[in-house]
């Protein structure tokens, strides 16, 4: 069928598919250096404990089969490895079904360590990174040019991503309407970068234009994805600049770039296909690509139920193998923010003017002084989930008291995740607390007065001073 492929796109696939790898690459390494304190057999959220309540098929794992710590570290370095091979273009260099085999291995080591990651891989971008990751699989390599039908399902997937975002906003905060969220989110958002503070104090006029031209980006731009070129490359160029705006602004982990990694297959780089490549697609590969193709349509039918419902939700998969979600970001936003401030002691009896020492995260607030530091698209997980612990202690009830008990007794692994603790792992306080923190930017004239980034006032007790009981206690005295 000559209507099968599209020599055009080349060029476009081959860099979604670098692209993409880089992508898988940064997830993996994250997996990789973060599981043991998170989901290790010592965890705060052990995935042993997961896969005994949680059946197979409602999440399928290989960790199901078989968990170890070592077992999980080789999976995920895995993961790295293969990405390697991908962003080297080592598909290339196979058959068409090597080739493909090859792009379905990252896809199949990720499904099995998000679905038992429980809540530190509550994101909408882990599913994007598996749908993203499926299709890519069906688009060939060098052997065949770039099914249309593929490419298709690419815009399909982008449009949802940026049409469902702009929808949760519109019915969401009502300052979205107004054009006034940015007044607040630059300050308020899960993790600031560098530039946050510099963004919060644009003048406010100019937050109404962001906000506008996001409306703009994600409400009518998605529309152009299916038009002619040159339309459908300026409509993927302008959500890649949008996108790139955000990665400025703040630390989404890899959601901004996988979104410009999306636009990328849109882009007609002016490419063909080199001479020798075949005309005509094999007939097996074009109809194992329709029959994923007609597979993904109609699960397409409870995500797009989902977008144009008045109750629409956000970041939703519909499908235990992720294979067709929903998406949305932020269709709320935080006027105050708050954070969680975690202090220990080794003072035997805990005073409220006793000897408290704070621990410091790598990228959420904590020293006022501390410049907020740029991390995406790599994925701090748990400072992640110590900023909505600051909205609602209900988001941290499941491992909160788990990340107390680590500290108290100074295990490595967690304190690997932290940017700097007060105790050595050998000698960890006898007491620890948290407290409840308002944050804000610092204006011009008191960031030139104090040199502090943020201003903090205390709110409430978070946790009340707590320590080791049973055993572990008495092996401590």
């Amino acid at each position: 069928m000559e209507w099968f492929t599209a020599p055009d796109y080349w060029t476009s696939r081959l860099v979604f598919q670098r692209a993409l790898a880089a992508v898988y690459l940064v997830a993996f390494l994250g997996a990789a250096l973060q599981f043991r304190a998170l989901l290790g057999e010592r965890g705060m959220l052990p995935v042993p404990r997961f896969t005994a309540r949680v059946p197979f098929r409602r999440a399928p794992s290989v960790f199901h089969w078989h968990y170890s710590d070592r077992f999980f570290a080789l999976w995920a370095w895995a993961g790295v490895a293969v990405s390697v091979a991908l962003l080297a273009g080592a598909d290339s260099l196979l058959p068409l079904w090597g080739g493909m085999l090859l792009w379905l291995v990252p896809w199949l080591l990720y499904l099995s360590v998000m679905n038992v990651g429980q809540t530190w891989y509550a994101f909408g971008w882990e599913s994007l990174l598996l749908e993203v990751g499926f299709l890519a699989v069906f688009l060939g390599n060098d052997e065949v040019a770039p099914p249309v039908v593929m490419l298709f399902l690419l815009r399909w997937l982008l449009f949802r991503v940026e049409f469902g975002a702009g929808l949760i906003k519109m019915r969401g905060d009502a300052c979205w309407r107004k054009l006034t969220c940015l007044d607040h989110h630059h300050e308020t958002q899960p993790m600031p970068g560098p530039l946050s503070r510099l963004f919060h104090h644009l003048p406010k006029p100019l937050h109404r234009v962001e906000v506008a031209a996001n409306h703009v980006t994600q409400l009518a731009v998605p529309f152009l994805l299916f038009a002619p070129q040159p339309v459908a490359t300026a409509a993927a160029a302008l959500m890649a600049v949008t996108q790139l705006w955000l990665v400025l602004s703040g630390n989404f982990a890899w959601l901004n770039w996988l979104t410009i990694v999306l636009a990328l297959p849109v882009v007609d780089y002016g490419g063909t296909a080199p001479a020798d490549v075949p005309t005509a697609a094999p007939l097996w590969y074009e109809v194992v690509v329709l029959a994923v193709a007609a597979l993904l349509v109609g699960l397409s039918y409870r995500p797009v139920r989902n977008m144009l419902s008045r109750r629409q939700v956000m970041n939703r998969s519909f499908d235990p193998l992720h294979l067709v979600n929903t998406y949305g970001a932020f269709g709320s936003v935080s006027r105050v923010r708050h954070e969680v401030v975690i202090e220990g002691t080794a003072d035997e009896v805990p005073r409220e003017d006793g000897d408290w020492r704070e621990y410091e995260f790598k990228g959420k607030p904590g020293d006022v002084r501390r410049r907020p530091r740029q991390y995406a698209p790599y994925h701090l997980r748990l400072d992640w989930l110590m900023w909505f612990a600051a909205l609602s202690p209900g988001y941290a009830g499941a491992w909160f008291g788990a990340l107390v008990e680590r500290l108290l007794e100074g295990d490595r692994d967690t304190l690997r995740l932290l940017r700097r603790s007060p105790f050595p792992p050998d000698a960890p306080p006898r007491h620890v607390r948290a407290r409840l923190y308002r944050y804000r930017f610092t204006t011009r004239r008191e960031r030139r007065d104090t040199g502090a980034y943020w201003e903090r006032t205390y709110v409430r007790e978070f946790l009340p001073p707590t320590r080791l009981s049973g055993p572990a206690a008495d092996h401590r005295r």
